[in-house]
């Protein structure tokens, strides 16, 4: 089944009942054969990739933002008819009457400004992962999406591959019984972080506006290298550290499978040494989840660090977990582990592209597409046509993109709740009360709930 139509999907019983794929109302279905002009926000890095595959989609890129004037003439190149602008403030002003949807590819703390602003004058939108940078700028979108029936996926391109897909309908076939432990990892950072800002100011390049790049930050000095044009992932104010970066990759599989939900309590077990501006070099990060939809508690360890730093990264260990643990001896790079009562289901890439299962009798791990015990499971989820085909198709047609905000939004608000529990303070248990947003023990978790966006830059 490789793709689905909205009258087809909602014929379909089991689809339409499946939990890992929501069916969220379209309320403006453009049509297969309507022009849908396309404003990109954020050319560089995965905003040139993000553009053009809107326009391989068919999407008529009618606008270009970037606040580096080199990244945006270079995509203008491509796209010599766009409108080229440096604020998308402006562009929403100029244009908005243009444009029927936008592609937002910033740097992470401008992800909900200009998504929320597009998305409140009923632009359909594509956002880069992690969605947002704050726990409110999730809510906020998810609550603005079916509000106003937009078509929506975020940027986890995982999200459309085969083999995660697979891998949560045999973990809700009951394959490796009930759930029990979670524990994934990651191999980042791969930028600087756990360091103290730097003193002094060095001029800004001609080409960069820098107020625009700071957007809804706190004004801070320009410093070369420091924070444009990658490096800004480790810093509190920017990013969102190995958690946010990774986590809607490697976490989506078994957010889906597993029916987490909000967690009601999440600790920073241990890091690195902490600093007050930056993600610490690595960090393990318990989430615990109750009862839920037929499923008994789970507990949920997220572990990170760069295996090719100065300090040893923290990883599972046999203590940590229960049933086949040879596995931990070596552990690639990133990965997503799920033990159950009566196997478990290892997942070695970023992405969820493949996955093998090992039950409790056997002695390796299998793939789990050749398992004796996964061949019976039938197939009930519809397989993708691409990632950013999905999302047109929601615009055309009022399919549902499997990442659409309703799921993306849930998923980035679980992980984002890591990154309080870590501001708050390594060993601190916090009871989290997520329909609330809020901790029911830990009162200065609100601060890290919402950001203070600066005048000019609010929703």
């Amino acid at each position: 089944m490789s793709s689905i139509s909205r009258r087809q999907f909602l014929k379909n019983g089991s689809l339409a009942t499946t939990a890992a794929f929501a069916f969220p109302f379209v309320g403006n279905v453009l049509g297969a054969n309507d022009r849908i002009n396309v404003a990109c926000i954020g050319v560089g890095g995965k905003g040139d990739s993000d553009s053009n595959d809107a326009a391989a989609c068919g999407g008529t890129i009618v606008a270009l933002c970037d606040v580096d004037q080199n990244t945006l003439n270079r995509k203008a190149e491509k796209f010599p008819d766009a409108k080229k602008y440096k604020d998308f403030r402006k562009l929403y002003e100029e244009m908005g009457s243009e444009i029927d949807a936008v592609t937002v590819s910033t740097p992470d703390h401008a992800h909900g400004v200009a998504a929320v602003r597009a998305m409140e004058m009923g632009k359909h939108c594509f956002c880069q992962k992690p969605l947002t940078q704050t726990v409110h700028e999730a809510r906020l979108m998810r609550k603005l999406a079916n509000e106003k029936g937009l078509a929506t996926q975020m940027g986890n391109q995982g999200s459309a591959e085969n083999g995660l897909r697979r891998a949560v309908e045999v973990i809700q076939a009951g394959v490796i019984g009930n759930p029990l432990e979670l524990h994934v990892w990651s191999n980042r950072p791969v930028w600087p972080q756990a360091l103290e800002r730097p003193a002094g100011e060095d001029p800004v390049p001609p080409t960069l506006d820098w107020d625009l790049w700071l957007g809804p930050a706190a004004t801070r000095p320009y410093k070369n290298g420091v924070y444009h044009s990658f490096n800004w992932r480790g810093w509190y104010d920017f990013g969102t550290g190995a958690l946010g970066d990774m986590a809607c990759h490697t976490v989506n599989m078994p957010f889906r499978a597993l029916k987490l939900g909000y967690p009601d309590v999440v600790e920073c077990e241990v890091a690195s040494r902490i600093y007050p501006e930056t993600f610490p070099k690595t960090s393990r990060i318990r989430f615990e989840f109750p009862e839920r939809d037929g499923l008994p508690p789970l507990k949920f360890w997220w572990y990170d660090g760069n295996p090719g730093d100065s300090i040893d990264p923290l990883r599972p260990n046999a203590n940590k977990t229960k049933g086949i643990v040879w596995l931990l001896d070596n552990l690639p790079g990133s990965g997503a582990l799920i033990i159950g009562e009566k196997g478990q289901v290892f997942s070695p890439d970023d992405y969820g592209s493949q996955f093998f299962v090992a039950m409790n009798e056997d002695n390796d791990f299998i793939p789990g597409n050749e398992h004796p015990a996964c061949q019976a499971v039938p197939q009930s989820i519809p397989r993708s046509p691409g990632h950013m085909q999905e999302w047109f198709a929601m615009m055309k047609e009022g399919v549902p993109a499997y990442s659409n905000f309703d799921i993306a939004a849930y998923l980035t608000e679980i992980i984002l709740l890591g990154c309080i529990a870590l501001r708050v303070g390594e060993g601190y248990r916090m009871e989290w009360d997520g329909p609330a947003m809020k901790s029911k023990n830990l009162p200065q978790a609100a601060q890290y709930v919402k950001r203070n966006n600066r005048p000019g830059w609010g929703y």
